[in-house]
């Protein structure tokens, strides 16, 4: 449809490298990129794939990744993104458990799959670069009865029209994959309705508060695709004519890289948003005084203007000429909407950024199982900062009771587990139902998170029932799965591992065996009894040491890593309410009881 209506409008563009250093943004058209992507399904096909096979993209963002996921979409052939933040052997499961038959990859990323081998070449027949092969690619994957492909040699195989399937709203369109707490990731089935009923609803909203989407709009594509919140994001800028630009896939050049896209929305998780804010308040204070006072009386002013209800563009224009316009110029100077999802925005970050970067700030809240943004908070609504917002037009939403966490949903303060019914969710876990029929009941996903109600109408996430949590940066975190693993080390009796969305990285309670810590104490000179040993920052020290080490044995990611800890000689116990009687940890209990160290060890650990 897009490229019927906007056939010559800019779509994909990356960034020309030339003598090493990265030009201007060269962009492909809606109806160069309809052409790549039907030569790229007629190849798919040609290689023996049909409607409900199944193809892999694995490797960063770039056009090529848009192309081929199109060229899934029309040939109705699943589409399942591959990402390894999710464990060493996330890839190879993903591939047999989904039975991949193709796999598209970027150059680097060759080794990784050859690494699947043997297992994943039962039903892996093709790779494709997005790039180049080499020679010696090509010997290693016929070993084992593979073809591999450079990207520009796949598409010369399209000499072969092949005719589009009629595809059905109910088809499975793609299967993401996200944690599971037994470690194994879980394949999320998304529909073709949930992405065109979630588009139209972002759509609709967009429209209600009048920041509706422009043929002119430019997107910065830097969030990973293999997540369900870019993908949707970028099909609704497909569905406008509007233009993505990509980045060039380093964290230190994103910022070069807005400078020179000059983007019009920008996504990002809090992770990113803390890095801007902490950059311009150091900026800001070494700046000298009279910028820095003037900076801070602009601020004050303009916000104080906001809270009483103005909108952000007409708060203080002065201060935003004289000011503020540096910070906007910053962000490319075109950036009208900042969205910030996959894990919660510190209040005070979010109050900060809606203030200074000329934007409207718009924090959403959503799962892979309902198709990204379910709430997403409404512009000059600076009574909303700190909750999700309203939900989105196309789902319905209610809260459910948890009396065993002392949540109830019909209190004059509805708190409870937030559930979703509507198009947008998703269809089941692939080969898991067992766990589809634990989430979603009579219709209704249960989200595990628990929300409160605002008198607004907007929703306020302030717990969580199950024990996956999602850091800063937005990736999962299975804490039993870590806790089990932490837990081979034989220096520890016990661990409680804990980490949230308004920070980076884990920090621990280590219960350590008495004998083991007296032992090394003795070896390395060190007096004192146990209580005195659990004070020492040397044993502090040991403990992380051996903790790091099981982590790099079990090949954990570096987010995965316990990065400070405590240790506590006293065993965690059923007098302080910390375990139940069959000595599982009480998680609310033992946030509540150690809650001061948990915050001096992100203290001291930053």
């Amino acid at each position: 449809m897009a490229v019927e209506k906007f056939p010559d409008n800019r779509m994909l563009g990356h960034r020309e490298i030339v003598d090493g250093k990265a030009g201007a943004y060269v962009w492909k058209t809606y109806k160069e990129v309809f052409d790549l992507a039907t030569k790229i399904g007629n190849s798919i096909r040609s290689r023996g794939l049909a409607k409900g096979s199944r193809c892999g993209i694995y490797g960063a963002n770039c056009p090529e990744w848009i192309i081929t996921m199109e060229a899934c979409n029309a040939h109705g052939i699943y589409c399942v993104p591959l990402y390894d933040t999710l464990g060493a052997g996330a890839v190879e499961f993903i591939l047999c458990h989904a039975e991949v038959e193709i796999a598209f990859t970027e150059e680097k990323k060759i080794e990784q799959i050859f690494k699947t081998f043997p297992k994943s070449a039962e039903f892996l027949k093709t790779i494709v670069s997005f790039g180049k092969v080499t020679q010696e690619q090509k010997e290693n994957a016929s070993k084992y009865g593979l073809e591999i492909y450079s990207w520009d040699e796949f598409l010369s195989l399209a000499d072969q029209e092949f005719d589009l399937p009629v595809k059905a709203k109910t088809d499975i369109c793609t299967i993401m994959y996200t944690s599971g707490t037994t470690g194994d990731p879980k394949g999320v089935l998304i529909s073709n309705a949930s992405i065109i009923c979630l588009v139209a609803g972002v759509d609709r909203l967009l429209n209600c508060v009048n920041e509706q989407l422009e043929q002119t709009d430019v997107y910065m594509s830097y969030l990973p695709l293999a997540h369900i919140f870019d993908r949707v994001v970028e099909e609704l800028f497909m569905f406008h004519g509007a233009s993505i630009g990509f980045w060039r896939g380093d964290v230190k050049l994103l910022v070069e890289d807005i400078g020179t896209l000059k983007p019009t929305i920008l996504c990002a998780v809090p992770r990113v948003l803390d890095r801007i804010f902490s950059g311009l308040q150091a900026k800001i204070a070494s700046g000298g005084f009279i910028k820095s006072t003037l900076f801070n009386l602009a601020y004050k002013f303009k916000q104080f203007r906001m809270m009483k209800g103005a909108k952000h563009n007409e708060a203080a224009a002065i201060c935003d000429k004289v000011v503020f316009s540096k910070v906007k110029e910053g962000l490319g100077g075109n950036v009208r909407v900042i969205l910030s999802g996959a894990a919660p925005l510190a209040t005070h970050v979010e109050e900060y950024l809606r203030v200074v970067t000329c934007a409207h700030v718009l924090q959403g809240y959503g799962l892979t199982e309902t198709c990204a943004g379910s709430f997403v908070s409404l512009p000059n609504q600076m009574c909303m900062i700190g909750t999700v917002g309203p939900p989105v037009p196309n789902i319905d939403v209610c809260l459910e009771s948890v009396p065993e966490m002392n949540y109830d949903a019909l209190a004059t303060r509805p708190r409870g587990e937030i559930c979703i019914r509507g198009e947008t969710v998703f269809s089941g876990y692939y080969k898991r139902e067992d766990l589809t029929k634990d989430v979603l009941i009579d219709g209704w996903f249960h989200t595990g998170d628990i929300g409160e109600w605002q008198p607004d109408g907007s929703m306020k996430i302030i717990d969580r029932k199950k024990n996956i949590f999602k850091l800063s940066q937005g990736e999962y975190v299975a804490v039993e799965n870590l806790e089990n693993i932490y837990g081979l080390v034989s220096a520890i009796d016990s661990i409680w591992v804990y980490g949230n969305s308004f920070e980076s990285f884990l920090v621990a309670v280590v219960n350590p065996n008495k004998e083991a810590l007296e032992s090394w104490a003795a070896a390395n000179g060190i007096s004192g009894d146990l209580e005195a040993l659990c004070e020492n920052p040397k044993a502090k020290e040991y403990i992380l040491g051996e903790l790091s080490k099981v982590g790099k044995e079990k090949k954990l990611k570096g987010f995965e890593f316990i990065k400070a800890v405590h240790l506590e000689p006293v065993p965690f116990d059923m007098d302080r309410d910390l375990i139940t009687p069959t000595y599982k940890k009480k998680r609310p209990q033992l946030l509540k009881y150690y809650q001061g160290t948990i915050d001096n060890m992100y203290r001291s650990a930053k």
